[in-house]
């Protein structure tokens, strides 16, 4: 009995005797009973008591038996928060180490990508993954304003789209050392929660319960919500929390109907409002306050706010004079029975800054090391002020009649005292960009942080002159994504609440909500409308605007935001970058490479302008001039990955092999998950030939992304080369399973059921292909060939002339069409098409095999003898290929009749080599891709 009285009684008793017995009874439950219930939100206004509830139920599921994990506004991301709840649950016994180990390279990989300041510029040109086409429909903020991601617009053509996603994962693969690296700065939740939810069940299966307090919602919340809706339903991860677990979230604000609507038979709903005069009077008995006009004071001067009730009962007043005068401030009743003047001033100072930490105490109150020792540790003391580890913050029930206090009585006080504080943290961020050299600024999260108290404070001590500053650096925030700039939006509203500077507090709201409702997109429209931003601030604003929209695939409205930028601006080198990006994403690699070669000459040592110019020359064909920027590039940034790997799909192109294969082994040195390299070096090995080492980079690029729809169709094709056609399939079905717009996967998967004996899907794919893409050459072929096969030379001529058209230099096309022509029996046109190919190919087997039916069936067998000699003898265009010669038979079946005599001499080599070879019977292949 004594324990159970010492435990109702203990210290921290606050009464909510209903929200408590209802939190014990679910503990109670079973959780397949369908009483029992998986989250509990309290919410109410600050002050009513959020926290010590919150406390109060933690210990009550500790008496349950439970294990507790208690996170709060100190967490700032969906990471932190993993990494609390396992070193919460780490020091109950449960070790979380596989997470413990990938937050740990989280962390570090994000801190190099922020600080080499790489963003979505690198591209990989081969197709989209589909991964990336849900990323964009998404919005990487919009779920949650995840960390370190950019909102993302309206979806409009999800392929382009998905481009220019896949463009951030490769600008990120240039520097980071593996995709999971990547995935890992881009989207660290979705590679850290299946691993929590793993170890956090393997908890659960040793302890009745676990339960995780997710407290100051209203503010953690803001990444959290979307994922814990997510881990609570199984809906994205693979998985969902183990089935005993009990979340309980407090905030001020209700939970969002739209997110929790559906699952309200499954959480218990906690609103709070002020004590009740029971629930008052119980807490201020347990503190000793007892007499009744002690007590009457105090539920009268605190309105039943439970801060203000623990604050005011916490001296124990004895009389009602002790509680204050009934005119006094707030202010006046926390301090009241703090007879030391200097702690009194001490604590109002403090209220000036947001968070406290050792520095800013020092900047604040000016006194010896050892005093401000002692008075710190005494503030940390205080029932109004939340101890966070490395720093403390007041109440905000507490602080904001603090400073209204301060400024009333003040005002030139307050704007002196608020300069000293910016001028400190101004000193503070000066000497981190020393440090850090010229990227260490809006790349680096803790200058972020520094710039960013120095904004408030000059907000508080003069708001008309610091708000323009001030919106001018929410600009370069919005270039860092949506989490620099709704932390940039927020301080305007607390400095203009704070200092109630009415323009201030209405450009936070105003910038609030419109983050909220279109990104830094719509946070840009509204500066560009509203600020007074000078030129180059407005050139500033459309180049981040521009870049943001060219990131949700919107490259129309991004190149016209661009225009308008380099108009305002024409020497900033940055939103030339900007505008090449999206004129190459939109497909016009000519007017990317103008806009590269006006920013190489505004900064002329740049390495990566250059090395992407050089793969944009690249991507047009002007291999001189690609090879030129990339040697460039090289030399200004030898650790550039991207660089290397670009000029030797350059150097593949131009056959230079060996060459190829040494830069490409170069940049995967310097990273060896880069998967874009490892597909291109698969093309220098099949070029090599080397099928089984080009499987092998594409089996390892396929498991690095297992996501892009054209990694599986490279491999598709590779293994479809190799007359594996069976796993060819299988790789096609998967990337068009990725991406159903992606033509080349269906077409080559209609060439695999072709060669598998299936011409109904082979035709189906095939159609398709060109239904997405109709001026697609290599599909057109391939389907000329399947109605060849099918014995309709009709539509065989029709596809291969539409191919002709589309590509009239190709003598692979043209030979193709001449075999059509002959299947209609229209020789002497099939020997015009033929001799065309020939004049562009002289050494083409297929064309000379082709020509040589023709010639026998107009009746000039002699010449239709001379080119199957000159395709099958020694030197010929076919002596070294056994696909040639096999080719040769179906011409030779027609030569039959007159095989003796003069033919049959001539013939005999060739029919030798063809038993050695093997026989195909059937039309002949169509050129390959």
């Amino acid at each position: 009995m004594a324990d159970l009285i010492r435990r109702r009684t203990r210290a921290g008793f606050v009464g909510r005797g209903a929200e408590r017995a209802a939190f014990r009874h679910n503990l109670g439950l079973s959780p397949r009973d369908e009483r029992h219930r998986f989250l509990f939100h309290v919410h109410g206004n600050a002050g009513v008591g959020k926290t010590f509830l919150v406390r109060e139920l933690e210990q009550v599921a500790q008496e349950c038996g439970a294990h507790t994990v208690y996170v709060d506004e100190a967490a700032g991301s969906v990471p932190e928060a993993m990494a609390v709840i396992s070193a919460h649950l780490g020091r109950q016994g449960h070790r979380f180490r596989d997470l413990d180990r990938m937050l740990v390279t989280h962390r570090e990989r994000r801190h190099e990508a922020e600080a080499a300041s790489v963003a979505t510029q690198e591209p990989d040109q081969d197709g989209p993954s589909t991964a990336s086409v849900l990323a964009a429909r998404a919005g990487l903020a919009g779920i949650g304003l995840l960390p370190g991601a950019g909102a993302l617009t309206q979806i409009v053509d999800p392929e382009r789209l998905a481009e220019g996603a896949d463009r951030v994962r490769a600008g990120l693969s240039a520097r980071l050392r593996s995709q999971d690296d990547v995935q890992l700065v881009l989207s660290p939740e979705s590679v850290l929660t299946p691993v929590l939810l793993r170890e956090l069940a393997e908890a659960a299966a040793t302890v009745p319960w676990i339960v995780l307090f997710l407290d100051t919602y209203e503010r953690t919340g803001a990444f959290l919500d979307a994922w814990l809706r997510q881990v609570t339903t199984g809906d994205r991860y693979g998985g969902a929390l183990p089935g005993n677990v009990v979340v309980v979230t407090a905030g001020q604000h209700p939970a969002d109907p739209g997110r929790w609507g559906g699952l309200a038979d499954f959480v218990v709903d906690m609103p709070l409002g002020p004590f009740t005069e029971t629930e008052a009077r119980g807490l201020l008995a347990d503190r000793g306050v007892v007499a009744e006009p002690v007590v009457d004071e105090v539920l009268r001067l605190s309105g039943g706010l439970p801060v203000l009730v623990s604050t005011l009962a916490e001296s124990r007043p004895a009389d009602p004079a002790d509680v204050g005068d009934p005119s006094s401030t707030a202010v006046e009743r926390f301090l009241k029975w703090e007879p030391d003047p200097v702690r009194r001033a001490t604590a109002l100072a403090c209220a000036l800054p947001r968070r406290l930490d050792a520095d800013v105490f020092r900047a604040v109150v000016d006194c010896g090391e050892e005093e401000a020792a002692g008075l710190f540790a005494w503030l940390r003391g205080l029932p109004f002020v939340s101890d966070r580890g490395d720093r403390v913050q007041y109440h905000d029930v507490v602080r904001a009649p603090m400073l209204r206090l301060q400024r009333h009585h003040s005002p030139r006080g307050w704007a002196r005292r608020h300069s000293r504080l910016a001028a400190e943290f101004g000193r503070w961020r000066e000497e981190a960009e020393a440090a850090a050299g010229a990227d260490g600024t809006w790349a680096d999260e803790a200058w972020r942080a520094l710039r960013l108290a120095e904004s408030y404070h000059l907000l508080c001590a003069a708001p008309r002159s610091a708000l323009p500053v001030v919106l001018r650096d929410l600009v370069d925030a919005c270039g860092r994504g949506d989490m620099p700039a709704l932390r940039w939006a927020q301080v305007l509203a607390d400095a203009g609440q704070d200092t109630d500077a009415p323009a201030v507090a209405d450009w936070g709201r105003e910038l609030l909500a419109a983050l909220a409702d279109g990104g830094v997109v719509e946070v840009l429209g509204r500066l560009l409308s509203r600020a007074e931003l000078d030129a180059s601030g407005r050139a500033a604003a459309r180049t981040v605007r521009g870049d943001a929209l060219r990131d949700g695939g919107a490259y129309e409205r991004a190149l016209a935001e661009l225009d308008q930028a380099v108009a305002l601006d024409p020497g900033l080198a940055r939103a030339r970058c900007a505008r090449a990006l999206a004129h190459a994403e939109s497909g016009d690699h000519t007017a990317a490479v103008r806009d590269l070669d006006r920013a190489h000459e505004l900064a002329p040592d740049d390495a990566r302008t250059i090395s992407l110019r050089g793969e944009y020359h690249r991507i047009l064909g002007h291999h001189a001039q690609a090879v030129a920027d990339l040697d460039r590039g090289i030399e200004l940034d030898p650790a550039r990955d991207f660089a290397w790997a670009s000029r030797g799909a350059t150097y593949s192109r131009l056959g230079r092999y060996e060459e190829a294969l040494a830069d490409l082994n170069r940049a995967l040195e310097i990273n060896p998950d880069y998967a874009w390299a490892l597909a291109r070096r698969a093309r220098v090995r099949r070029a090599l030939g080397q099928p089984r080492l080009q499987l092998a980079d594409l089996d390892r690029a396929v498991a690095l992304k297992p996501e892009s729809a054209w990694m599986a169709c490279e491999r598709g094709d590779a293994l479809r080369g190799a007359g594996r056609h069976e796993d060819a399939v299988a790789d096609y079905d998967h990337a068009v399973g990725l991406d159903a717009g992606y033509a080349s996967a269906y077409a080559s998967r209609g060439v695999s059921h072709r060669e598998l004996g299936r011409p109904g899907p082979a035709l189906a794919d095939l159609d398709r292909a060109l239904a997405l893409n109709p001026g697609y050459p290599w599909a057109l072929c391939q389907r000329s060939d399947l109605h060849s096969r099918l014995g309709d030379p009709a539509r065989a001529l029709a596809d291969a002339s539409r191919a002709v058209e589309l590509r009239p230099g190709d003598a692979g096309i043209r030979t193709l069409r001449g075999r059509a022509l002959c299947g209609l029996g229209r020789y002497a046109d099939a020997r015009r098409e033929l001799d065309l190919a020939l004049e562009l190919d002289p050494r083409s087997p297929e064309a000379l095999c082709v020509r040589a039916r023709a010639l026998f069936e107009l009746g000039l067998p002699d010449e239709a003898l001379a080119d199957v000699g000159r395709a099958a003898g020694p030197d010929g265009p076919a002596a070294a290929s056994a696909g040639a010669l096999v080719r040769l038979a179906d011409v030779v079946d027609e030569l039959a009749p007159w095989r003796s005599g003069r033919a049959g001499g001539a013939l005999a080599p060739l029919l030798s080599r063809l038993s050695a070879a093997g026989r195909r019977t059937g039309p002949s292949p169509a050129p390959s891709e």
